[in-house]
């Protein structure tokens, strides 16, 4: 794993160091890649045809501006979708939204650990978004990453949960307070929401994954996971946090009962 790990320093410091504001070049789509998108992905396949359309283009944009690796695995076509999938699904509502905070994605082939990156000894962490010499970069276990698309009856998703926190970094600060999505006149309402959620989580009274009672950041993106993945039951057992959601994506995710005009 020592390797490993060399590759992934070697990697941070070859962003840190790149000039990344090149423009982003168009990367050719795996081909099948519509097949393999209505197969592997659930919010892809209940959108209508302009929602595919508009999904395709901006999982297209994604992949000309990421560069997906693998570490000790393989990446094939699937992995690249599935990684780009997950980036788009939470922005999918805004029109313009590019990862400026990411350059690179690793793809490990199991958990790994938070410390040293290692695989062995039972490691519990299945992503993660870097930080200082690793910052742009995100590590992804592949597995997670195709057991949150493979599971169409669960709430969890790996891939969509990193993201979330991205997306909640943007602003500087991963703390469950997406500033650059949330109007402020809903900063106090999601504020008192994630404390009684987090409550609930607590007392064994709510079905969201109790990672989510670890703290606001945490909440943020399980609760995020569950909104896209399960969108129908998620409004009718969470209905107040599917509303400020919805604000705060800009959507309703296919398959949650409400029709969208996407891009709009």
């Amino acid at each position: 794993m020592v390797v490993a790990f060399v590759f992934i320093i070697i990697v941070a410091l070859a962003m840190f160091f790149a000039l990344r504001k090149k423009p982003a070049v168009p990367t050719p789509m795996p081909v099948g890649y519509k097949e393999l998108l209505i197969k592997h992905v659930a919010f892809y396949r209940n959108l209508d045809d302009a929602g595919q359309l508009l999904f395709r283009q901006k999982v297209q944009s994604f992949l000309g501006y990421v560069r997906i690796h693998g570490v000790d695995t393989t990446v094939d076509d699937l992995d690249k979708l599935l990684v780009a999938a997950s980036a788009v699904i939470p922005i999918f509502g805004f029109p313009e939204w590019k990862y400026y905070n990411l350059t690179d994605v690793l793809l490990y082939p199991g958990n790994f650990s938070e410390t040293n990156f290692s695989t062995t000894g039972n490691p519990d962490v299945l992503g993660m978004v870097g930080e200082g010499a690793m910052q742009r970069m995100m590590i992804l276990s592949k597995p997670a990453l195709h057991n949150g698309f493979g599971n169409t009856m669960g709430k969890e998703n790996t891939g969509i949960h990193e993201f979330v926190h991205l997306i909640d970094k943007d602003d500087g600060v991963v703390d469950g307070l997406p500033e650059e999505l949330l109007e402020k006149k809903y900063t106090i309402p999601w504020l008192h929401l994630m404390a009684e959620n987090i409550a609930a989580i607590k007392a064994g009274k709510s079905d969201i994954n109790v990672y989510g009672a670890t703290n606001h950041a945490e909440f943020f993106a399980v609760a995020s996971e569950y909104f896209f993945a399960q969108p129908a039951l998620f409004k009718t057992i969470h209905p107040e946090l599917y509303a400020l959601l919805s604000q705060i994506f800009h959507q309703h995710p296919p398959g949650g009962g409400m029709r969208n005009n996407w891009g709009n």
